[in-house]
């Protein structure tokens, strides 16, 4: 594809031309979203999504966390959704805050290519603000998991001074996170109740993933 791909989807009333997406993320599920009017790009555990286009990003969230980062100035923004793999090495009270640890290193991960892809889009550090969601307590095999996913990402913000300007999490409940970068809105629904099990499916399988994945090398944060 172009630097900016762009295709066009037929909704079934007329046909809507897609925002132009950045490289490195084609991979990633976008759809005429018919309650807001406009177009959603939906992540899954594991993925990432920055846009420089007026377009919401969203996720459903059990265990995990997402972190909304974007340039307040320019508008450039994005969205992750990630889980700490479980460690045995690590002691259940840890609070996740030692640099060489394995899952403090996915979770830089995380943390750094949102933020880098931000940066090289037009961003300003100066200008970030980040807003974080997720980490309830639905596996109930590792009740911990949501609580350590926090720790993590509350630690990250501080040691790397940005500027967290709300959150939403904790408690037992997933969520459905909407995110407007181009604004910074942020919609939660919490889901009280589960028709089905795919959330907790979806995170268990992630986290098996995750425990036989390589890590990969460091990332620069610039």
């Amino acid at each position: 594809m172009n630097m900016m791909a762009r295709k066009i989807i037929r909704t079934g009333e007329a046909q809507e031309e897609l925002p132009p997406v950045l490289p490195g993320f084609d991979h990633i599920n976008r759809y005429w979203d018919k309650i807001n009017n406009i177009y959603a790009a939906k992540i899954l555990p594991g993925e990432y999504y920055v846009t420089v286009c007026n377009e919401l990003i969203t996720t459903v969230l059990g265990s995990c966390i997402s972190a909304c980062i974007r340039d307040r100035v320019f508008g450039v923004g994005g969205m992750n959704h990630f889980m700490l793999p479980m460690d045995g090495r690590e002691q259940a009270n840890s609070q996740v805050n030692s640099l060489l640890s394995t899952s403090t290193r996915y979770g830089n991960h995380a943390m750094e290519h949102l933020i880098n892809d931000i940066l090289k889009h037009g961003g300003s550090r100066k200008n970030l603000e980040v807003k974080i969601f997720g980490g309830g307590r639905i596996l109930a095999q590792m009740t911990d998991i949501g609580r350590r996913n926090i720790e993590f990402v509350h630690d990250y913000i501080r040691v790397e001074s940005l500027n967290l300007v709300s959150e939403d999490t904790g408690d037992v409940f997933p969520r459905k996170v909407i995110y407007f970068p181009v604004s910074g809105k942020v919609m939660i629904k919490k889901l009280h109740s589960l028709h089905n099990d795919t959330i907790v499916d979806r995170e268990t399988a992630y986290l098996r993933r995750l425990k036989n994945e390589p890590i990969e090398g460091e990332v620069d944060l610039f």
